[in-house]
């Protein structure tokens, strides 16, 4: 991620691997809201560089999906920051082309954590009736694949509805032993096991308002604890 002497992740099959000994960056080189610099332990992925991916992604959607309607299902909360600039990159594309996505967006609201630890189960809380997903080209878009339970589960769910396609682009994918293999057709970035916040992630509905993404330190988990 730049700079002298900094662990450079790599890109493997169109996907940004951040090892497992990348140290992220120290605070104090970016401005944060005051209330939480004690609770975080270092900005792991700037804005700046999700972005930079973001883009990246929606040209490879705009590649394999131009020509087409597209209905964008967005996995909130977490998803909401990340589903916005990615629709925003690929209109821009879009305007911009001989090829054309039509989209619109519909939402689902899901929760499978509790502090920092799997539930092990998906929770749906509410939104758009997927029934209304019948027939369309699905783009599911969500903040952070970790076990892949929870997607799996969402998939299950609209498969019952017959959809004519669907894909699933994920901003984070999280390497961790309990994971079952589950991979999206779009990815930006893999992390270690390592608990995200910021862009949108949450610990227990605090930090969502971080515009980096960073790494919550042990202080942090216990004071948001519920």
């Amino acid at each position: 991620m730049g700079g002298a002497g900094a662990v450079e992740p790599c890109v493997e099959n169109k996907l940004v691997v951040i090892p497992d000994d990348w140290p992220g960056y120290k605070l104090d080189l970016f401005v944060l809201p005051q209330h939480y610099c004690e609770d975080l332990k270092c900005v792991y992925i700037p804005h700046g560089i999700i972005m930079d991916r973001t883009e990246r992604l929606a040209k490879n959607i705009m590649n394999d999906l131009g020509d087409n309607h597209i209905t964008v299902l967005c996995v909130l909360k977490g998803g909401y920051k990340f589903c916005a600039d990615l629709v925003e990159s690929i209109k821009n594309l879009s305007r911009n082309s001989e090829r054309f996505i039509s989209m619109r967006v519909e939402f689902v609201r899901l929760r499978s954590y509790r502090n920092d630890q799997s539930t092990n189960e998906m929770q749906n809380l509410g939104g758009e009736d997927l029934s209304k997903l019948a027939g369309r080209n699905v783009l599911i878009v969500e903040d952070i694949i970790s076990t892949g339970r929870t997607m799996k589960s969402l998939l299950n769910q609209l498969e019952k509805y017959n959809p004519k396609m669907i894909k699933v682009a994920s901003l984070l994918v999280k390497r961790t032993p309990l994971s079952d293999g589950y991979k999206p057709d779009y990815a930006g970035f893999e992390i270690p096991n390592l608990f995200a916040v910021g862009y949108a992630l949450d610990y227990n509905e605090h930090f969502r308002d971080l515009n980096h993404i960073c790494i919550i330190n042990e202080t942090g988990k216990e004071k948001y604890k519920v």
